[in-house]
């Protein structure tokens, strides 16, 4: 019997290609999003591709509802989650005082509260089975502060603790949670945050999608608790332990002020 993945995030972006990813290595799948005509043609699309079984619930995880809604699915199919993938998420960008607070709401209830509903709702079964995978997106966005993105940054933070927290506690236990760690990568990210490719945005070299989702599936088969990929990011994430936080504000501020 197949294993099953259950993907947030899964119409765009790194969980459109996780998706693939799973199906590709022969995972049933369940997708979250809300859209669900994008849900219904990629499960049609992969269970056409690769045989697998594939999964839509189409809610959304920004409102506690939504959770409900994905866990009556998975109880009512009596399905096993072997693999938790909680991609969904989204930032913004500009000074905090003047922000949109419902946009910040919503941000802290997808990237923050979701994620920590899911992780808690599936732990407990893979632990009981003694086995299971969770991949928690975080960013390099939390190694550091972030100046004009500043709630973005500060869940991003929240995820990669909560996930090397975690990973201490399930030591020995068979269940494993990766945090990975993309810098920036060619998704509609940007477009939703509203960063625009105008000054400094129009001039970082954007990661492919493909290429982080296919980094972190297998820094999670590998059982890896931060993953960051590429060389660049890599020393990026090291730059805060050499430098003082004043200066790493000064300098994220000046970067990320556009």
């Amino acid at each position: 019997m197949a294993e099953t993945a259950l993907i947030t995030g899964a119409s765009s972006g790194l969980g459109l290609d996780f998706a693939h990813i799973f199906a590709r290595e022969g995972y049933d799948v369940v997708l979250v999003a809300r859209n669900k005509e994008r849900l219904q043609s990629l499960a049609a699309e992969l269970r056409s591709s690769y045989g697998v079984k594939a999964h839509v619930v189409a809610t959304d995880l920004a409102q506690p509802l939504g959770i409900v809604e994905v866990a009556d699915y998975i109880d009512e199919n009596r399905l096993a989650i072997d693999v938790l993938v909680n991609d969904a998420g989204f930032g913004d960008h500009g000074a905090f005082a003047t922000a949109d607070i419902q946009k910040q709401d919503q941000m802290i209830e997808l990237n923050v509260r979701a994620l920590t509903d899911l992780t808690y709702w599936c732990l407990g079964p893979m632990l009981d089975r003694g086995k299971g995978k969770i991949l928690n997106l975080a960013s390099v966005a939390g190694f550091m502060p972030g100046p004009y993105m500043s709630v973005y940054f500060a869940t991003k933070a929240y995820v990669l603790s909560l996930t090397e927290s975690l990973a201490a506690e399930l030591r020995g236990t068979g269940v494993s949670v990766t945090a990975l760690c993309p810098g920036p990568t060619d998704t509609s990210f940007w477009s939703v945050a509203g960063t625009g490719t105008s000054g400094a945005f129009g001039k970082i070299q954007y990661a492919t999608s493909l290429d982080v989702a296919e980094y972190g599936y297998k820094a999670l088969m590998s059982g890896k608790v931060v993953a960051v990929p590429s060389a660049t990011n890599k020393v990026l994430v090291a730059v805060p332990r050499f430098l003082p936080r004043s200066a790493m504000r000064a300098l994220t501020a000046l970067f990320l002020k556009g």
